[in-house]
C-alpha cells in the first residue's frame, strides 16, 4: 500500500496566514507545510489540502484515479474547497466499514473529541489508521502496568500510524498500551501546528516520542521496514529554577503508557507555596500516569519489567539523603564519617542507573554557576549536587541542559 502524503499540517497550515510568531517565521522551504491529506494508492483521499491536484503532481502523483474522498475533521471545522473532478467528499459513520473497488477496506474509528479516524486495510492485507487533529480513539484505556486490559484481546499492531503526535501524545500512549502500537509501528506526526518550532527542535520531540514527520509531498510505502531509532534508556534532564526542566522531562514521556512519576520532595506541612507548586506540577501529568512520594529510588530503578519513570528531582533526594547521614554536621562532616556515607548512598544511585532495565528520565537542578553560596552548608550542598550531577550522567545515554524554555542536548 502506497501512501503520499499530500500535506501534513495543522487545518489552518504552516505557517499559519498573517500570523507573525517565531514558529510561523521560521516555517519555510521543507518545514512549510500545507493541511494534512493522505493520497493512499492514487484512489483513497483522506481529507483535502489546498489546491490537491496540483500538491499530487508536485509529488508525482495524481488524483485523477481518486474514487473516494472522506472526511475527518468534525462537521464544523475547516470549509473543504473540493475541485473538479473528485468525488463529493463523504463521511463514514462510526464503526462501519467502506470496501473500495482494487480490495481496500476502510473502517471509521470512533474518537474521544468530534471527528472521524479511518482504519484503512489494503489488498496486501497492511493497516494504516489515520486521526484528525485534537483526537485519540475512544474506547482505549491504557490497561494498568503489565496487565492485560480485562475482555480485551490485544489488537495487532498498524503498520502506519498518522496523528496528532504533538496535540495528543496521550492518544499514540493509549494505542501502545492497547498494543496497536508496536515497536516496528511507523509513527507519523501530521497536523503540525506552530506550537513547537520547526527543524531541529521539532524532530528532537517527535524523536523523544518515538516518531517522525516527513516533509509534504512525501511517498511511502506502508509495512516498508525502516530502522527505528531506538530511545534512550535512561535520560538526565538539568536545569536551573523555572528552566523549564520538568516540563521537558515530562514530554519525553507524555506519548507513552504507565508512566510511574516519583516525586522526592514529598510534602511540607503549612507552607501554601510548596502546595503550589506540587499541585501545578499534578495537572500538568497525564490522567494515566501513576504517582509515588519516596526518596528510595534503588528498588524502583532497578524493577524488572516495569514501565517507564520519572523521577523529580535528585536534588531533593539529595537533601533527603544528606539529612539522613548527618551531612550537615560540620564535626560530622569534617571527620569524614558524613562524607563517606553520603558517596556510598551516591555510588549504589549510580549503580542503580547503570542496572536499570526500565525507561528512566531524571531531573536535577544545575547550580554553581554564578553566586556562591554564603554558608558552609550551602557550598556543600553545591559541591555533592554538582557530584552527584555528573556520577547519573555518566549512566545516561542521553543528558540535556534547559534553559529558558529551551533543551540543550549534552550528550546523546
Amino acid at each position: 500500500m502506497e501512501l503520499t502524503l499530500l500535506g501534513t499540517g495543522a487545518p489552518a497550515g504552516l505557517p499559519r496566514p498573517g500570523c507573525t510568531c517565531a514558529a510561523c517565521a521560521t516555517a519555510v522551504g521543507a518545514d512549510a507545510r500545507a493541511a494534512t491529506a493522505l493520497l493512499v494508492d492514487g484512489v483513497l483521499l483522506l481529507d483535502l489540502t489546498p489546491g490537491p491536484a496540483l500538491a499530487a503532481a508536485r509529488a508525482g502523483r495524481t488524483v485523477h484515479g481518486v474514487r473516494q474522498v472522506l472526511l475527518s475533521h468534525p462537521h464544523d471545522g475547516p470549509v473543504q474547497e473540493v475541485p473538479a473532478g473528485l468525488p463529493a467528499p463523504a463521511r463514514v459513520p462510526d464503526g462501519r466499514e467502506l470496501a473500495l473497488l482494487g480490495g481496500h477496506r476502510v473502517r471509521a474509528v470512533a474518537l474521544d473529541a468530534p471527528g472521524t479516524g479511518y482504519e484503512v486495510t489494503g489488498p496486501d492485507g497492511e493497516r494504516l489508521l489515520y486521526l484528525p487533529p485534537g483526537a485519540a480513539p475512544a474506547g482505549l484505556a491504557a490497561p494498568p502496568a503489565r496487565e492485560a486490559a480485562p475482555g480485551r484481546a490485544a489488537a495487532a499492531p498498524y503498520a502506519l500510524v498518522a496523528l496528532d503526535v504533538l496535540g495528543r501524545p496521550d492518544a499514540l500512549a493509549r494505542l501502545r498500551a492497547a498494543g496497536a502500537v508496536g515497536p516496528t509501528t511507523d509513527v507519523l506526526a501530521v497536523h503540525v501546528d506552530h506550537d513547537v518550532p520547526p527543524g531541529p527542535e521539532l524532530h528532537r520531540r517527535l524523536t523523544a516520542a518515538g516518531a517522525r514527520t516527513v516533509p509534504d509531498g512525501t511517498t511511502l510505502l506502508v509495512g516498508d521496514y525502516r530502522a527505528v531509532p531506538d530511545l534512550p534508556r535512561r535520560t538526565l534532564v538539568l536545569g536551573g529554577a523555572r528552566s523549564g526542566k520538568s516540563a521537558e522531562a515530562e514530554r519525553r514521556l507524555a506519548a507513552f503508557p504507565g508512566v510511574l512519576y516519583v516525586a522526592t520532595g514529598g510534602t511540607r506541612d503549612g507552607d501554601a507555596e510548596w502546595a503550589s507548586r506540587v499541585a501545578a506540577h499534578r495537572e500538568r501529568r497525564p490522567a494515566g500516569w501513576r504517582t509515588a512520594e519516596t526518596c528510595d529510588l534503588v528498588p524502583l530503578l532497578t524493577e524488572a519489567d516495569a514501565p517507564p519513570v520519572l523521577i523529580d528531582c535528585l536534588a531533593l533526594w539529595l537533601t533527603d539523603a544528606m539529612d539522613s547521614v548527618g551531612a550537615w554536621d560540620d564535626e560530622r562532616w569534617r571527620s569524614g564519617a558524613a562524607r563517606r556515607a553520603l558517596a556510598r548512598r551516591v555510588d549504589e544511585l549510580a549503580a542503580a542507573f547503570r542496572a536499570a532495565t526500565r525507561t528512566v528520565v531524571a531531573v536535577s537542578n544545575e547550580v554553581g554557576s554564578g553566586v556562591v553560596p554564603a554558608t558552609a552548608s550551602g557550598r556543600r550542598f553545591r559541591d555533592e549536587l554538582g557530584r552527584l550531577n555528573a556520577a547519573v550522567a555518566a549512566e545516561c545515554e542521553h543528558v540535556l541542559l534547559v534553559t529558558a524554555g529551551t533543551a540543550l542536548p549534552l550528550r546523546g
